[in-house]
């Protein structure tokens, strides 16, 4: 299971171990789930269609599995995905020595981006603060993605205070660049000013009605930042953006933090199925299956294969 208990959060200098491992683990716990039918496609296979030339079937998974599956090749690309990251100072939450949320969704893109890459398909990167950090063009080859591991990298050691969010001009940009018809995964906090949020959700539209489809991973630490776990003791918060402090004591305002942001969390949801975007919120504390499982229930009935 691709869960953090058991990963040494020294493992984050090597992504590209880390996400394979995520991977692999994954692929071994669908083989008692019920998406066990996708296990074979990871190993660059793709069920035969009848009236196709039998060439290229894998007739050793046919002994295997009696089912006749094609091998796939490198210009066989189905999808192209582009993977978008929030990388503004907020995402660096938590400061405690576990993960953050930057860390946790760096790790969620590259094991995403394996897996993209085991089937073929291409997938570009795009990382976001205040503006466009990096954005790169969906491609397929092994070489691209150990490129943008560098660039998931070098976002996880730039832990900068004071770097804000502009997730609206962003995807704005990444709507008008990116090729029609891509899948986008947006990771991202949502912790954008409160007052772009008519921007915020036009941009998403704007992806829409650029003909691509959607899903957002609100990154959280649900124990945090959703139930306000903290001990009955003074605490000075500090905003990781503004650099703005508030001093208090949690268990005054937990009551009304938990009704604030339990109503913020509800409107990105409900404007997320409004715009027929895929909202999935995912714990920090948790693991990465449901990313990986998202995104191939989303592959399997998109309209972009």
């Amino acid at each position: 299971m691709a869960y953090l208990q058991g990963f040494d959060l020294k493992q984050i200098e090597n992504l590209d171990l880390l996400a394979k491992q995520v991977v692999e683990g994954f692929i071994i716990g669908l083989h008692k789930s019920p998406f066990h039918g996708f296990s074979v496609e990871f190993a660059e296979h793709r069920i035969y269609n009848p009236g196709e030339s039998t060439k290229n079937i894998d007739w050793k998974v046919y002994a295997r599995t009696d089912k006749m599956f094609v091998k796939r090749y490198e210009e066989e690309t189905n999808l192209r995905c582009q993977i978008v990251l929030d990388t503004s100072s907020s995402m660096y939450f938590p400061e405690d020595g576990s993960f953050n949320k930057l860390q946790w969704s760096s790790v969620a893109a590259a094991s995403l981006m394996n897996l993209l890459k085991r089937q073929r398909d291409a997938f570009g990167l795009t990382l976001f603060d205040n503006q466009l950090v990096e954005h790169t063009k969906a491609k397929s080859s092994t070489l691209h993605y150990q490129l943008l591991l560098t660039y998931l990298e070098k976002a996880i050691t730039d832990k900068q205070r004071g770097k804000t969010t502009a997730t609206a001009d962003s995807l704005h940009l990444i709507a008008d660049s990116i090729h029609r018809r891509s899948l986008v995964v947006i990771f991202s906090d949502m912790m954008d000013n409160a007052s772009t949020a008519d921007s915020l959700f036009s941009a998403m539209q704007h992806l829409r009605y650029a003909k691509h489809e959607v899903i957002l991973f609100h990154t959280i630490d649900k124990g945090k930042e959703l139930a306000f776990d903290y001990q009955d003791r003074p605490y000075l918060f500090v905003d990781m953006e503004s650099g703005e402090e508030v001093k208090l004591q949690a268990n005054q305002v937990r009551a009304q933090y938990q009704k604030k942001i339990a109503a913020h969390y509800d409107e990105i949801k409900m404007k997320c199925l409004q715009y027929k975007i895929d909202y999935v919120a995912v714990d920090i504390n948790a693991g990465f299956e449901e990313v990986l499982q998202t995104y191939l229930i989303k592959r399997s009935k998109s309209k972009l294969l």
